[in-house]
Parts: structure tokens; C-alpha cells; sequence
């Protein structure tokens, strides 16, 4: 651990309850951001706006109306009559290249520690999401395997059914 850590660690927890799907890329709102930082949101956006050769589309991006209330009933904010649920310009979203780069525009010891942190957790939750497809596949061939097997029992129980239905003989004496 260094010697001069001026950022308290952030819980892993935290962090991935951040992180939102969105047009097919795992992101974190500017807002949550900003408070990870411990910045304004208007100025976490306005270095962003300084700097946006640095940020393409794949490290950010800014949401659209439906996006933006679609996620505004999720956060439970309620929408206004403006329907910006509070807020009046749509939110900017990072990916984690964008996260990546926030680092180098905001300079502080804080803004870079929380950038590393929140970089590494993208990447377990990588793993995480790699090791669950994983077990996702070998549970699939288990399931096969299985499923070749119970095919046999289902055909044993068919054929003991057909059976119990087929005229039986009589038990006793016959006349």
C-alpha cells in the first residue's frame, strides 16, 4: 500500500452499481463521476469540453432525450415539465477508456486515484462476466450430456406405460 494515499478506496460495490449498459458499452454518468472525484458536475464537463480531441465517441458521449428519460425513471428522479427529471442539459456517459482519460484532464491526486480504481474495477468485472460466460458454456454441455441420459429414462418410462395399457390376462383358474 504507498506510503502517501490521499484517497480513501472506494468499495468495489459502489463503483459497479455505477456502471450502466448503454448502446452496448458498460458507462458512468458524468454526475456519479463528478461526486467519485469530488467535483461539480458542470465542471468535470466543462474540463471535458476544454479537452474533447480527447474524448471520441467510444470514450464518451452524451445521451439522448429517450435515453436520458429511460434512465430518469430508473434513478427514480421523477421527470419535470421539462422532462430532464431536475436536470436541464442531458448527461455526458464514459466508458472505461473515457474513465481512463478523465485522469489526464483532471489532475488531481484524488481524480487520478479514483480513475485507477474505478479502471481496475471494469476490469473485474470483466473477469467476473468472462468466468460467468464460462460457466455458462460448461453448464450448456453438462445440460446436453444430461439430456442424451434422461432421454433414456424418458423412453424406459414410455415404453412401461405402453405396456400397462396393453390387455392384460387374467389371474386364476380358467374354465
Amino acid at each position: 500500500m504507498p506510503k502517501n494515499k490521499t484517497v480513501a478506496t472506494i468499495p468495489d460495490e459502489r463503483i459497479i452499481g455505477k456502471i450502466y449498459y448503454i448502446r452496448g458499452k458498460k458507462v458512468m454518468f458524468d454526475r456519479d463521476l463528478a461526486k467519485l472525484y469530488g467535483v461539480a458536475t458542470f465542471n468535470l464537463n466543462k474540463a471535458v469540453k476544454r479537452n474533447l480531441d480527447r474524448f471520441p465517441e467510444d470514450f464518451m458521449f452524451q445521451l439522448n432525450k429517450d435515453e436520458f428519460q429511460a434512465m430518469s425513471l430508473i434513478f427514480q428522479n421523477g421527470i419535470s415539465k421539462k422532462g430532464h427529471g431536475g436536470t436541464r442539459k442531458l448527461s455526458y456517459v464514459f466508458t472505461e477508456q473515457g474513465v481512463a482519460m478523465l485522469s489526464a484532464i483532471l489532475k488531481s491526486k484524488r481524480a487520478v486515484a479514483v480513475s485507477i480504481q474505478i479502471v481496475r474495477t471494469f476490469v473485474k468485472l470483466r473477469e467476473i462476466l468472462s468466468t460467468h460466460k464460462r460457466l455458462q458454456e460448461k453448464m450448456e454441455l453438462l445440460e446436453k450430456k444430461y439430456d442424451k441420459n434422461f432421454k433414456v429414462v424418458f423412453e424406459i418410462i414410455a415404453r412401461l406405460m405402453r405396456e400397462d395399457t396393453l390387455p392384460k390376462e387374467k389371474i386364476g383358474f380358467k374354465d
